[in-house]
């Protein structure tokens, strides 16, 4: 059995950092960068007995308007059991964020899972704007 909690001092803070350290979308992150990642945002754990913590997620919001999904991942012998899905549905359902017009995300390979809770590609991706750090644009560059 999964369960989802938010409670901050029960996330495997070392491992959500191995996770996001081995992503195509944060390689090689430092931990202290992780660190400050997750102290300016809600994290949320899936937690499965014998095996600890097996998913994270977090979620940055004003609470009133918007907010921004990222860093979801489950771990590699855990996937295709819904838990990616759960957790973040548990986002999108939390009081918290009952008056949030507009969730984003990015994702690469999860369309799927996102599309199946309301998620769709930006209905005026004329107005998307973004600015990259360089080190960044150059890693995205790399990996196409």
């Amino acid at each position: 059995m999964i369960a989802l909690c938010d409670d901050p001092a029960r996330l495997d803070r070392a491992r959500v950092h191995g996770w996001l350290a081995s992503s195509y979308w944060t390689p090689g992150i430092a931990r202290d960068a992780v660190e400050r990642q997750m102290a300016g945002s809600h994290n949320l754990g899936a937690y499965h007995g014998e095996h600890g913590q097996v998913g994270y997620a977090r979620l940055i919001s004003d609470k009133a308007s918007f907010a921004w999904l990222a860093d979801v991942w489950v771990a590699e012998g855990h996937r295709g059991e819904g838990i990616g899905r759960r957790m973040v549905d548990w986002f999108l359902r939390h009081p918290d964020y009952a008056t949030v017009r507009r969730f984003a995300l990015v994702t690469a390979d999860a369309h799927g899972v996102y599309a199946g809770l309301g998620f769709h590609a930006p209905l005026r991706p004329d107005r998307y704007m973004e600015r990259l750090s360089a080190e960044f644009a150059a890693l995205q560059a790399i990996a196409g």
